[in-house]
C-alpha cells in the first residue's frame, strides 16, 4: 500500500487486513472459499501474506447440492486468479436428517457438518487454523452458523476486523478481484420456510426460476417458496421492469411447476425468511 495516499477507509482496512495475515500466515492456513466477494477477498489477502512467509494456503471449496450449480465453476476460476492451493469437498447435507428437516437452527447444524469436515481436512494437512468470511454485518442479523464457527474455532477476520459488507465489496475493487461485484448467492435452503422438508427437487426449479430472474434482472434475485406460492424478490430498481414483462415471466415460472407467482413489492432483503426468528441474535 502507497502511504502517501493518506489515510483513508480503504488505506486502513488494507493495512489492518495485511497486517492480520502476515501474523496469521507464518504457518499454512486453510480458508473455506465459496468464490464469493468475502473469501475472494480473504484469499487474496492470505496469499499474498503467505508469498512473504514461505507459507501454503488451502481454499477449500464445498461441492454442495444446497448452493447453485455455478458456485463451483466460479469459485476454480478465481482461485485460479488468486492462487493458493484449491481443494473442493463433495458434501451432501440432506443426508442427516436433522437438517432434512430445515428446524430453524438449519444453519447451525449444517456450518457445524460442513466446518467438522474442513478441519478434518485441515488436520490431514498438518494445518492447526482454519477461516471463514463472516463478516461485521454478519454478526447483526439472525447468523445461528455462527455459534457452529465458535464452537469448532474457526477463525472470521472479517468479523474479528471489523469489517462491514460494504468495505469488503470497496476492498475487493480496490485489490482487482473479479467477483467484486457478484451478488451473494447463499445457502438455497433459505428460499423455503422453516419446518418444511427441504426437497433437492424443489430445489433445482427454484434454482432454475432463479437463474432466469438473474439473466433477466441481473443483480439481487431470490425466489422465495411459500406452499404453491413464489414470491419474487428483485433489486428495488428492478421493480418496474418486472412489472412490464411480467407476462413472459409468470409463463416461465408457472412452466417450473409453480401455480402462482407474485411480486414482492419491499424488494430484495437479505434473511426475508427470518422475520420470525428476528428476535434471536448470534449469542
Amino acid at each position: 500500500m502507497d502511504k502517501a495516499q493518506g489515510n483513508t477507509q480503504i488505506d486502513t482496512d488494507v493495512e489492518k487486513l495485511e497486517q492480520y495475515f502476515l501474523e496469521i500466515t507464518k504457518k499454512d492456513i486453510c480458508l473455506a472459499f465459496s468464490g464469493g466477494v468475502d473469501s475472494s477477498l480473504l484469499l487474496k489477502a492470505a496469499v499474498d501474506a503467505a508469498g512473504q512467509n514461505g507459507s501454503q494456503v488451502y481454499a477449500v471449496t464445498f461441492d454442495s447440492r444446497l448452493h447453485p450449480s455455478c458456485d463451483l465453476k466460479i469459485a476454480r476460476q478465481v482461485a485460479g486468479e488468486l492462487g493458493g492451493i484449491h481443494q473442493v469437498i463433495r458434501v451432501d447435507e440432506l443426508e442427516q436428517e436433522e437438517i432434512r428437516s430445515n428446524p430453524v437452527n438449519r444453519c447451525y447444524l449444517c456450518k457445524r457438518h460442513l466446518f467438522k469436515g474442513l478441519k478434518l481436512f485441515a488436520e490431514s494437512k498438518g494445518v492447526d487454523t482454519v477461516l471463514d468470511g463472516t463478516n461485521e454485518d454478519d454478526m447483526h442479523v439472525y447468523r445461528p452458523g455462527i455459534l457452529a464457527l465458535r464452537e469448532l474455532g474457526i477463525k472470521s477476520p472479517l468479523a474479528e476486523l471489523h469489517i462491514t459488507k460494504a468495505q469488503v465489496k470497496a476492498l475487493a475493487a480496490f485489490y482487482g478481484i473479479s467477483v467484486a461485484s457478484r451478488p451473494s448467492t447463499p445457502c438455497m435452503a433459505t428460499r423455503i420456510p422453516y419446518g418444511q422438508t427441504i426437497d433437492y427437487k424443489v430445489l433445482e426449479k427454484i434454482a432454475k426460476g432463479e437463474q432466469y430472474l438473474r439473466e433477466r434482472f441481473f443483480g439481487n434475485v431470490r425466489l422465495r417458496l411459500h406452499g404453491n406460492v413464489v414470491r419474487l424478490e428483485v433489486d428495488a430498481a428492478r421493480l418496474f421492469q418486472v412489472i412490464e414483462e411480467r407476462e413472459e415471466l409468470v409463463k416461465h415460472i408457472k412452466e417450473l411447476g409453480f401455480d402462482y407467482v407474485t411480486l414482492d413489492l419491499e424488494g430484495f432483503r437479505s434473511g426475508s425468511m427470518d422475520i420470525h426468528v428476528a428476535a434471536h441474535r448470534n449469542s
